[in-house]
């Protein structure tokens, strides 16, 4: 489709038009392609701020949350202003005041096995700024099945990886990563923190990638993984090949439609409670308040890091990290009535998981961790 430029687009996009590559008919490119930007976190942000200035044409965002005051530390299309309200409405004010010559379509909804299909169909390419491994298969396997391009973006603390992952030129996502690691292994951003700037470096990246395969220039990042590290500041390269074997996009492939991801990847599904270890495991902590008055408490075993227990701790509670549980069960008492606690309630489940497997049965979960504490016992207490 050939589109021209107005006279306030010509002006708009000068810097582009007097780049060779770009130019006049590249810049017509960006208007008439359409990008699909999954989550407008961390990630997003930065991917759809630039996709907008460039002037992509048509711009859909994907994401079901609200903003949180937690989240302005990285997610930099959001501010004070829009907290409590709808992500993909506070990100498309944003776009429509950075360029209001480009069309925002928001879904606000998870993109699912029933949905991703019919959301992604109208768009050239999709960036994928999610942070959960079922969305990263899914989005990979729609990228397959539709042909088209995925830009894959992943952070941790301070570590960031990208790729582009093209079936038709390269290998796809599940190419690199066959399965999805045990549920647990990898803490998301949320347990284990990121460097604010960090999905900033990324998502720019991501978005430079995009822009280079809409405009067809450049050598994007199709068979390499590029690794950085923010703390060495260094740029690492993996070559990747197409696996004969993949089971979605190899020619044996036996995956031919979506499937259950959350089942794939061993996570519960949309409707789990956050922070619950599930119904019969879990203790409120009003009630467990109550319990600590007794003449003989629960015991209270914090499985969160060191470094955590500056922001907030519970008294006479003995810290053993996550990671180091599993060597450390014979300095626990099996007998003895255990609260396990961390800062929201998702890594004391784990934690309860592996105590129960390991025979302790007296062992409970603060549902909502900590914070749950500073928010329902303790308002001295701060919410981190």
């Amino acid at each position: 489709m050939t589109v021209d430029l107005t006279h306030d687009e010509i002006l708009r996009y000068s810097r582009h038009l007097l780049i060779p590559e770009v130019g006049l008919d590249g810049q017509r490119k960006l208007k008439a392609s359409s990008a699909l930007v999954i989550g407008t976190g961390g990630l997003g942000s930065p991917v759809a701020l630039y996709l907008a200035a460039a002037g992509v044409g048509r711009l859909g965002l994907v994401d079901f949350d609200v903003v949180d005051s937690t989240n302005l530390q990285r997610q930099v299309i959001h501010g004070t202003s829009t907290v409590g309200k709808l992500k993909v409405e506070s990100a498309k004010a944003r776009l429509n005041d950075l360029n209001p010559t480009i069309q925002v379509d928001t879904y606000n909804e998870p993109f699912t096995s029933e949905n991703a299909m019919q959301i992604a169909a109208d768009y050239d390419i999709l960036i994928d700024g999610t942070d959960n491994f079922p969305t990263r298969y899914l989005s990979n396997d729609v990228c397959v099945f539709l042909g088209k391009p995925n830009v894959y973006g992943s952070i941790y603390r301070f570590d960031g990886q990208v790729s582009v992952f093209a079936a038709k030129d390269g290998p796809c996502y599940r190419c690199l990563f066959p399965e999805p690691p045990p549920p647990g292994l990898v803490p998301s951003c949320a347990e284990g923190g990121v460097l604010g700037v960090l999905p900033g470096t990324v998502g720019t990246i991501q978005a430079t990638e995009a822009l280079k395969v809409l405009l067809g220039i450049g050598s994007p990042l199709i068979g390499k993984l590029l690794l950085y590290n923010a703390l060495d500041m260094s740029f690492d390269f993996v070559n990747l090949r197409k696996n004969p074997h993949c089971r979605v996009c190899g020619p044996n492939a036996d995956i031919k439609e979506l499937i259950d991801y959350n089942a794939f990847c061993g996570v519960p599904g949309r409707n789990h409670e956050e922070g619950s270890a599930g119904e019969g495991w879990d203790i409120e902590a009003q009630a467990l308040a109550e319990r600590l008055r007794e003449p003989t408490p629960p015991l209270l075993l914090d499985v969160r890091e060191p470094h955590e227990l500056q922001i907030s701790w519970l008294p006479n509670a003995i810290n053993i990290p996550l990671g180091s549980l599993a060597a450390r069960l014979s300095e626990l008492d099996s007998a003895r009535e255990m609260v396990v606690f961390c800062k929201g309630g998702t890594r004391s489940a784990r934690a309860l998981q592996l105590l129960v497997s390991a025979g302790f049965k007296k062992v409970k979960n603060l549902k909502g961790g900590i914070n749950a504490w500073a928010q329902e016992v303790d308002p001295e207490m701060p919410v981190y």
